[in-house]
């Protein structure tokens, strides 16, 4: 499946008021803990790649996410699969070494096939996602146009193009 996705900073506050106007459910309410790895004999970042232990309400699920791909929104493969909490042992024990935790609380909307996120990141700030899944690639054109009118009618601006764990790992690497 390919992952559509465009990410905004903005206040949250503000963004859930409008989610209500235009229809827009909350799904749920839920704190996340993201924990990305690195492989012992393969640079993620240089193949813009990710792997990601996401723990959520006790369960794990464990995300690959392939390379970007286009230049209008991330959009990019992404496999998910749930298991045990276990999984992050597993995979340290197989010789990935963690590289960065994100820590989130994440509130879901959801309006049709279209999914908003609405993030509070622990030493990042307040961010929007908002995203669509396609089929093939014939039908990100639409999706991203899709994406972009919603971000327009719920007033955000300020694009971010980084993931949460590049603009991590920016600012740890920075020293702020």
């Amino acid at each position: 499946m390919l992952e559509v996705e465009v990410k905004y900073r903005a206040r949250l506050s503000e963004v859930r008021e409008a989610l209500r106007g235009l229809g827009f459910s909350l799904l749920s309410s839920t704190e996340e803990v993201d924990i990305y790895f690195q492989h012992p004999c393969r640079d993620f970042s240089a193949s813009d790649e990710a792997l990601r232990v996401r723990v959520s309400g006790g369960v794990a699920s464990v995300t690959y996410k392939g390379p970007r791909t286009g230049s209008e929104a991330k959009t990019r493969l992404e496999i998910t699969a749930s298991s045990g909490v276990e999984v992050v042992e597993v995979f340290k024990k197989l010789g990935f070494a963690p590289v960065a935790t994100v820590r989130k609380r994440r509130e879901y909307y959801r309006r049709g096939d279209i999914l908003v996120s609405l993030d509070e990141v622990e030493g990042l700030g307040e961010f929007v996602e908002i995203e669509k899944a396609v089929a093939d690639v014939g039908e990100v054109e639409g999706a991203v146009r899709e994406v972009r009118k919603l971000a327009s009618a719920l007033g955000l601006k300020e694009e971010v193009r980084e993931t949460y764990l590049e603009l991590f790992l920016k600012i740890f690497k920075s020293g702020s």
